[in-house]
């Protein structure tokens, strides 16, 4: 319920920007200009949500899959699927060393699933299925929608912005003045909108691991895939082609169950709940971090709010409280 708060708190807000902005333009320069850059944003945006699943497709090298080549797969997407009370997606697989997994799509109906070939490799049964239920609850609670409907709000911000500051013709200086301190205030306000979308896309993650425990996979079990993941992507940077593949997902981050580019990083603080070294976080390891309060350097605080995912070792603090 708290996230839920959270989010619908966000929305009001990141609106209530939108409006004081478009209220002092349009009183300055009336509604007719404002109105049409709020069209060409959503339109840049619908074009965006219409081809982006097939860009993300070809971009990922995802191959979609039959039951009868992935049995397994299916059979665990089938459930959560049930579960979740939603339809069953397509499924994919991307052919990507990188371990992760991803669920993207234009509604819940045209949904899709993909995990590389990666995370194939490095996870068991019970925590892929983790992983499954955490995507499918991405899909279930329409994140893909609810980020898109966010991310409009900047590039109105932006667009407005940038024409109060350069677009407007004026000899008169007290007007180009005023012109010039809405454009100002209007790019201000673009670039915190930026920081509460990333805000949103966190919340959206801790969202998604909760939805995964509802559909019954033990918070533990998403825990340990979240720190292989993690694992994973940190023994990429040890070769120069897991560099290039990190680089060549560099812009598909925002789709992953972790941040990539922060995994080596985010590895040597995790290793500290890995009590034993074996390399997973067991039921024991994860309930030893409930009410224990997790302290981040101020690096790591900055850190988190430029980044579209939680930090780690509060991700998985989380997991505990649920456990």
């Amino acid at each position: 319920m708290s996230l839920q708060i959270k989010m619908w708190s966000l929305f009001v807000l990141m609106f209530a920007i939108l409006y004081g902005v478009i209220a002092g333009i349009g009183a300055y320069i009336g509604v007719g200009s404002v109105v049409s850059y709020i069209v060409m944003a959503i339109g840049v945006t619908l074009f965006q949500y219409l081809i982006g699943p097939n860009m993300v497709t070809s971009m990922m090298k995802v191959r979609w899959v039959s039951s009868s080549e992935e049995p397994e797969l299916h059979q665990m997407v089938d459930e959560m699927s049930k579960l979740a009370g939603i339809p069953k997606p397509k499924i994919g697989i991307s052919q990507m060393a990188v371990p992760n997994a991803f669920a993207f799509g234009r509604s819940i109906k045209d949904s899709r699933v993909c995990v590389t070939s990666g995370i194939q490799r490095l996870l068991n049964k019970d925590e892929l299925k983790a992983v499954i239920g955490h995507e499918l609850s991405h899909v279930r609670h329409r994140d893909m929608i609810v980020i898109t409907i966010l991310s409009v709000i900047p590039m109105i911000l932006y667009w407005l912005g940038m024409q109060m500051m350069y677009g407007r013709n004026t000899r008169d200086q007290e007007s180009r003045g005023s012109s010039v301190i809405i454009g100002i205030t209007a790019l201000i306000l673009y670039f915190i909108s930026n920081l509460l979308v990333l805000y949103g896309s966190r919340i959206r993650e801790y969202y998604a691991d909760q939805g995964s425990v509802e559909l019954g996979n033990p918070p533990h079990q998403l825990a340990s895939a979240l720190y292989k993941l993690t694992y994973g992507s940190a023994k990429l940077r040890d070769s120069q082609m897991g560099k290039q593949e990190l680089r060549q997902v560099e812009g598909f981050r925002a789709f992953f169950l972790n941040d990539v580019s922060k995994a080596y990083r985010e590895f040597n603080t995790l290793k500290e709940v890995d009590r034993n070294l074996s390399g997973t976080i067991d039921a024991q390891e994860l309930s030893s971090l409930r009410g224990k309060r997790v302290n981040l350097s101020t690096s790591e605080i900055m850190m988190e709010i430029f980044t579209t995912h939680p930090n780690m070792l509060k991700r998985i603090k989380a997991l505990s409280d649920l456990s």
